[in-house]
């Protein structure tokens, strides 16, 4: 083991991972530029450009940082959106890398890396189940040889087993073949099973005349970097542009530090969300700079890179260093490669995200399940870029609904001791005879503080000789003017019907906010506990105060 420079340590095992993940990011560079619908070679240039900046930036030793399916498919679906000939829409794509560079950079300045948290895990695995299906569908097309046309998925997938009579069967066998090898490859961890398959469908193509035969061939591949440049389109263009851009950095990013943190997570490793937002923007800055396409860190190369047994961060340099090797030395051998391997190849790299069993678990939590469904859904009806969208919209409605509903516990002491518990789950805790005790389950805001409110002022008037109300606050840090608006009218409609108020764990915060909206006596109403907010309201009553009662 050799120091190689101050910020990682080569070793052998980082070379041959990094020369098997080279034989994967191969064929999908060039399926993924396919589904991009841009030349191989901006797929091929964004790879070897991205993993070589993140390794100066990021931090992971497992980000592979190139290309990925679901970044190929909003740029697809962007691209699609906006006007202009073949040349006008390579610029444009383009230009879409660098601003999401851009975002990525300014939201790693503001230190935005809790942004992803409004995409909620079971938003991203609906949207990954149906972005998997979608790209895989567009794939067979290409396995059976038949080109084919449909304005939805409902119509794409009749279109192509309607044509089923035209299937190339030569070309079916060989994605079908390939396909088959690349599964049964994945259950040998470290084995390059990509590339030997890749070498494989070489072979056959130049053994037995592939192409004579109707299959297509991927054909050469001219790497011929040039400096980028403003396509001539529109204000309108551009605006349109960058409002789709978002979303692609929305999901790349989302993408990227679920592979990041979770390879992390499992050996004990930390990362600094920021950093590696900026080590993202960097990388695809230089993507475009190269004229490729939009790179994070996905899923299949990531693990890949696991399985192949890297150990720092000089995987992805060698990856980047074989990748280039491979394209200029075996430029004329890749030309034969048959695009039913490379259709077999994105499938494979996707088969883990059609697994249903994390949406399953959720109908087991009765947690999201539906949230998860939607996103899925919405891809499958609306197409990649509405349906994220769709996704995101699902994400923050679902955390509103939660926050505008949340549950209103009664408490009550538990046993002898001093803590409060949930009466509805605890049957051993008891309440006080004429003091009720609620706790929101949610923090207060302008979205769900009357309704809270609403809720406690109905249930406190219907029960009988009710002379106290303790309110929790232990969930809210600070109150909105909504919220606090809220409080103090139902604080004066309790103290019209004679309902003392006394505020239990209140944080500094909420009683400094408290003392400025005119809240009378915050010193003495405002306990730091329940236990204590009961004994105040018990010595307000005076020495003839009633005992706590069963129920």
């Amino acid at each position: 083991m050799t120091k190689l420079s101050s910020w990682f340590v080569v070793d052998k095992a980082d070379l041959i991972a990094g020369i098997s993940v080279a034989g994967l990011m191969l064929p999908e560079a060039v399926a993924y530029a396919g589904i991009a619908g841009l030349p191989p070679h901006r797929a091929i240039l964004a790879g070897i450009a991205g993993c070589l900046v993140y390794a100066v930036f990021g931090r992971s030793r497992f980000a592979i940082v190139s290309p990925t399916s679901s970044s190929a498919a909003i740029l697809a679906a962007t691209l699609a959106v906006v006007p202009g000939d073949a040349t006008v829409k390579a610029g444009l794509a383009t230009v879409a890398v660098a601003l999401a560079g851009c975002l990525f950079v300014i939201a790693a300045l503001l230190r935005l890396g809790g942004i992803t948290g409004f995409i909620s895990r079971p938003v991203l695995r609906g949207f990954a189940l149906g972005l998997a299906i979608t790209i895989i569908l567009h794939q067979l097309p290409i396995l059976v040889g038949v080109p084919v046309q449909g304005s939805n998925i409902i119509t794409y997938a009749a279109a192509l087993f309607a044509a089923v009579l035209q299937w190339n069967p030569i070309s079916v066998a060989v994605g079908l073949v390939a396909l088959v090898a690349l599964l049964l490859l994945k259950r040998l961890p470290g084995v390059p099973g990509a590339f030997l398959v890749l070498a494989a469908g070489i072979l056959a193509s130049y053994l037995f005349g592939l192409e004579a035969h109707g299959v297509k061939l991927v054909g050469a591949i001219e790497i011929l970097p040039q400096w980028p440049s403003l396509p001539e389109a529109g204000w309108a263009t551009y605006s349109r542009l960058v409002q789709f851009t978002v979303p692609l950095v929305l999901i790349l990013f989302a993408e990227s530090w679920g592979t990041m943190r979770g390879l992390a997570l499992r050996y004990g490793e930390t990362l600094e969300v920021n950093r590696e937002l900026g080590a993202l923007g960097a990388a695809n800055i230089a993507s475009a700079l190269a004229q490729g396409m939009p790179v994070g860190a996905g899923f299949s190369a990531g693990f890949a890179s696991e399985a192949a047994g890297a150990k720092t961060r000089a995987t992805t340099v060698f990856a980047a260093i074989g990748l280039a090797i491979l394209i200029a030395c075996a430029g004329p051998l890749v030309a034969l490669l048959p695009e039913p391997v490379l259709a077999a190849v994105v499938i494979a790299a996707l088969t883990h995200a059609l697994d249903p069993s994390p949406i399953l678990h959720l109908r087991r939590l009765h947690r999201d399940f539906y949230v998860a469904v939607g996103a899925a859904l919405g891809v499958l009806a609306l197409g990649v870029l509405n349906g994220m969208l769709l996704a995101i919209a699902l994400s923050l409605a679902a955390m509103m609904h939660r926050l505008a509903s949340p549950y209103v516990a009664r408490l009550g002491r538990l046993g002898d001791s001093h803590n409060f518990v949930d009466v509805s789950r605890h049957s051993d805790a008891s309440q006080t005879a004429g003091i009720a005790i609620w706790r929101p389950g949610e923090t207060l805001f302008f979205g769900n503080a009357d309704t809270i409110f609403g809720e406690i002022l109905a249930r406190s008037n219907s029960e009988a000789g009710l002379r106290a109300v303790i309110l929790s606050l232990e969930e809210s840090f600070d109150l909105d003017s909504t919220a606090m608006d809220a409080l103090t009218e139902f604080e004066g409609a309790m103290r019209r019907a004679g309902i003392r108020v006394q505020f239990a764990r209140v944080h500094d915060r909420v009683r400094d906010l408290m003392t400025t909206a005119g809240v009378t006596d915050v010193g003495s109403r405002c306990s730091f506990s329940v236990d204590d907010a009961v004994a105040a309201v018990l010595a307000a009553s005076g020495p003839n105060a009633s005992m706590p009662r069963q129920v």
